[in-house]
């Protein structure tokens, strides 16, 4: 699994510090233990920075730069300027843009960029309104605008990595089995298949702080099954790149490796788990259980649903 780390992000309180005092050892050390825990790529998530965004880019590549000589960068804001300066001092190749959607103004500005720079673009499968409900939505966008944008500009289709859109669970819980059938769809709906990746994290947002692990590695077991390429994820979260290693190694040597196995199998068959795949003396295998009732949309997500 390819993972674009997500810990540089100006939503982080530290990291909001960090950058406000330009503090460039902050970022170059956690570049780095980003990339040790496994992480290829790292995201420079800034937000919008409509007044300093190209500065702030400029900044913070040359500070993360000495930590991770080696990594793909993905620039994460919606401020042009910002990406263009990020681009112009990463070498070609080693750049991701974060993102385009299919609205008109953006489809047709970002793709130019990442053609002119040599990077790859993460495409939403979202226009100007609001994200589609159904599977089938999702992809009609990516195959009736964002691909063929791609491909207009002479691009190979692998410069597109393509993003369903993970949402909450805590509100919109019905778009979490529609995202995963969303990627199913997504891997044999051209030929030769285009990458898709998700922002992992986004499906516990708003869900209390102790609950989201589980419901990131339990949903990340079922879109490895749905054929996801890459994912922005937090690599320091060791349960998470542990339920990784044992879906990739087919680690079957634990009862809960075991239980992961089996939802990769039934996910990748368009099945389900039972209650017969289940220990139920063991907790752990309880509750990865109930978080997939909760991702499938069978049960209804409370913050209490691990104690019903």
């Amino acid at each position: 699994m390819y993972i674009i780390g997500e810990n540089i992000h100006i939503i982080s309180p530290k990291v909001k510090e960090a950058l406000n005092q330009r503090d460039a050892a902050f970022f170059t050390d956690l570049a780095r233990r980003q990339v040790e825990a496994g992480a290829q790529a790292l995201d420079l998530n800034i937000g919008p920075r409509k007044k300093d965004g190209p500065e702030v880019m400029e900044w913070l590549l040359d500070s993360i730069c000495p930590g991770a000589p080696d990594a793909v960068f993905s620039l994460d804001t919606t401020n042009l300027s910002a990406i263009e300066a990020g681009l112009k001092k990463i070498p070609r190749g080693r750049a991701i843009i974060n993102s385009t959607s299919a609205d008109p103004e953006r489809l047709e500005t970002v793709p130019l960029l990442a053609q002119q720079y040599g990077a790859r673009v993460i495409g939403l499968t979202m226009g100007s309104g609001m994200i589609p409900v159904k599977a089938d939505e999702r992809v009609e966008i990516a195959l009736e605008h964002l691909i063929p944008r791609i491909l207009d500009l002479g691009m190979d289709i692998q410069d597109l990595i393509i993003d369903p859109l993970v949402l909450t669970v805590s509100g919109c819980q019905e778009y979490c089995p529609e995202c995963i059938e969303a990627v199913r769809t997504l891997k044999f709906a051209w030929d030769p298949a285009p990458l898709v990746s998700v922002g992992l994290s986004n499906v516990s947002n708003a869900v209390p702080r102790e609950m989201r692990p589980l419901l990131n590695r339990v949903y990340m077991v079922m879109l490895m099954a749905a054929g996801v390429d890459m994912v922005i994820a937090d690599p320091f979260d060791q349960e998470l790149m542990e339920a990784i290693r044992i879906v990739e190694e087919r680690d079957a040597t634990t009862p809960v490796g075991q239980l992961y196995l089996t939802l990769f199998d039934r996910t990748a068959e368009m099945a389900e788990l039972t209650s017969d795949d289940v220990d139920t003396s063991d907790p752990e295998q309880v509750a990865i259980f109930k978080t997939m009732q909760v991702l499938m949309n069978k049960v209804i997500y409370t913050d209490s649903y691990l104690r019903l």
